[in-house]
């Protein structure tokens, strides 16, 4: 007798501890599951919007002038690289840091040229597959070059480059 009813009270604690593992898992949440067009595999559908790094190189090369922007844009913040290499002239290879305010880029940029550490501000406007470099009146500050009015700089007669692939 006593065998049965050890057997009874084994099952109802089984029983008992399962229900009670039932009434305290989490809700299930369903994933939405787009196709993809050119896969017969579905994936699921992202629940947040995760922004990344975008990187952006864009070049122009003329009459023996070589002209490197990289671009490592995320949100609103930018870092890259950007090289100015002349035929004729001492070239200068440096680093950007700034910000993006709507498609224009306003940065800081680290150099060394003849041997001499500089920084200066450096704008560029970002339209379609182009970075045009902005020009405008300049000031020392803190032994920085700065835009005395970033609002009123021009980019008509700025370096025109072109999108290219970052591989090179």
């Amino acid at each position: 007798m006593k065998n049965i009813q050890m057997k009874i009270l084994q099952t109802a604690l089984i029983i008992a501890t399962v229900a009670l593992f039932a009434c305290n898992t989490e809700p299930k949440t369903t994933e939405t599951v787009a196709k993809d067009s050119t896969t017969t595999a579905s994936t699921p559908s992202p629940t947040t919007d995760i922004k990344l790094p975008g990187y952006k190189c864009y070049i122009n090369q003329a009459a023996g002038d070589s002209f490197w922007l990289q671009l490592n844009i995320f949100e609103n913040n930018v870092t890259g690289n950007l090289k100015y290499i002349f035929k004729e002239k001492d070239s200068n290879r440096g680093e950007l840091e700034g910000a993006m305010k709507g498609d224009t880029l306003i940065a800081d940029y680290t150099f060394r040229s003849e041997g001499q550490k500089s920084v200066r501000q450096v704008a560029f406007l970002l339209k379609d597959s182009t970075a045009t470099e902005g020009y405008g009146d300049m000031e020392e500050k803190d032994g920085k070059l700065m835009f005395k009015n970033p609002g009123k700089l021009t980019f008509s007669q700025g370096i025109v480059m072109k999108l290219t692939s970052c591989a090179q």
